[in-house]
């Protein structure tokens, strides 16, 4: 078996690579780890260590969640299942309750057969690498287990959890007016729900806050998540937001950690997009922490234009949010994020959070009174092209001394007015070279003749 970790948690098809063994043993080794290095310090009921458990609606969800919650409770740890709750509603009522851990189980924006494990540590925050390595080392590990009185109890949660996860979110808005107005009224929001975790969240925190919501995609099945849908398959928002005539619509993933916009003409707003919206109502209000947003190196060179003409310090990471989020935590940033849509505040959450981006990009039309057409011209996108070269010898992308020639030449020729990235891939014999240029033939006339260079130079013999 490879490696079980990638960038975000053990992920695979469910009943394929992700069995109930694997997700009942792992969830064990799990147990230990934490308790080994003092993370289960006991919290719950009587002093006893507690997790707490949520899931997305795929129907595999049922089997895993049992699985991870009997491999827990056998390790000694009682567990609340939260049911059916985003991923960042996860992490925050890990942090909300004094759990010890949390665990969620959804493979995000992948298809429904697969299904993943993603452990939360205290506070609701991502396990660092050299613990998730441990508890992969200890996966399958034999040990003495309690018995008795010593072994983990099952409930459900008091209340719902649900809405304990939209208060907290409709809170981080201001307040009603005096006169009893809602933060968002007047607004009419097409929401994309994907089918998936947040189909009762999404529209009840929107709703909640005094937006009119029109909620697609909300009747998941266990079949349908990501169908179709959702924040990977746009043109169903966009045909909504047009036919309703709403003011903007998002489109969310099956976990609900990342969001996309549509404004209300259909046009498609990206991740890039909103966090520039966000970074300059952070900087104006003076919430924006050393006046720098946190993005990676995928982000579009026009973000970074932006950004600089609006006085804002860029601070770019490795492609993935666990990236991002390490160095938020590590200076003390309070907004980062990804083109793909996942979105970080700091101030509210602990991760990417969909329904809280809408939430906050809806803030920001009502505060403005601006459309989010308008707000987002704050910045221009340059066309942006990325091909795929497969079977090269990835090792050798940084140390060809040609390719790194090619590139440079490229890079010359583009000035001030574009840029080259090559990337490896992290779990396939490919390179992906990605050009930004003033015009989308242009970029594309680049990026061909460095694959060309790619394939020239780095062919597997």
């Amino acid at each position: 078996m490879g490696r079980l970790f990638g960038t975000d948690g053990v992920r695979g098809q469910a009943n394929g690579v992700l069995t109930a063994s694997l997700a009942l043993d792992l969830s064990v080794s799990a147990a230990r780890v934490l308790a080994e290095h003092g993370d289960l310090e006991g919290s719950g009921n009587g002093g006893r260590p507690f997790a707490v458990v949520g899931r997305d609606t795929r129907i595999s969800g049922e089997f895993l969640e049992a699985a991870v919650v009997a491999g827990l409770a056998s390790a000694g740890v009682d567990v609340v299942l939260l049911g059916v709750l985003p991923t960042p509603g996860v992490a925050h009522l890990t942090d909300a309750l004094g759990a010890d851990l949390g665990v969620m189980l959804s493979a995000s924006h992948n298809p429904m057969p697969d299904n993943g494990i993603k452990f939360l540590a205290r506070g609701g925050v991502k396990l660092d690498d050299a613990l998730e390595d441990e508890i992969e080392r200890r996966y399958g590990e034999v040990g003495v287990l309690p018995v008795g009185a010593a072994v983990g109890r099952v409930r459900e949660a008091h209340g719902s959890a649900v809405d304990d996860y939209v208060r907290h979110l409709v809170q981080t808005l201001p307040a009603p007016s005096p006169a009893g107005a809602r933060p968002l009224e007047g607004l009419t929001v097409v929401l994309d729900c994907a089918e998936g975790a947040a189909y009762e969240a999404g529209p009840k925190a929107l709703a909640a806050a005094g937006a009119r919501v029109v909620p697609i995609h909300a009747s998941p099945d266990g079949l349908n998540i990501n169908d179709g849908c959702g924040s990977t398959h746009l043109e169903p928002l966009r045909a909504a937001v047009v036919e309703h005539g709403a003011d903007v619509g998002f489109a969310l993933d099956g976990d609900a950690d990342r969001c996309l916009a549509v404004d209300h003409t259909g046009e498609v707003v990206d991740g890039d997009q909103i966090l520039a919206v966000l970074a300059v109502g952070m900087a104006e209000t003076g919430r924006l922490a050393h006046g720098t947003v946190v993005s990676t190196v995928m982000s579009n060179l026009g973000f970074v234009q932006a950004m600089e003409a609006a006085g804002i310090g860029v601070r770019q990471t490795k492609v993935g949010d666990r990236y991002v989020l390490e160095a938020m935590r590590r200076s003390g940033y309070t907004l980062g994020g990804e083109q793909s849509g996942h979105v970080i505040m700091s101030e509210h959450a602990t991760t990417g959070d969909g329904i809280l981006t809408a939430l906050q990009v809806l803030g920001r039309m009502a505060v403005t009174g601006s459309p989010l057409r308008d707000l987002a011209s704050v910045m221009t996108r340059l066309p942006q092209v990325l091909v795929n070269v497969p079977g090269v010898d990835k090792s050798r992308a940084d140390d060809d001394a040609a390719l790194a020639a090619a590139v440079a030449e490229e890079e010359a020729a583009l000035g001030g007015t574009g840029r080259v990235l090559l990337r490896p891939s992290g779990t396939e014999p490919l390179v992906r070279v990605m050009v930004e240029a003033p015009t989308a033939d242009g970029a594309r006339d680049v990026a061909e003749r460095l694959a060309k260079v790619v394939r020239e130079r780095l062919t597997l013999s």
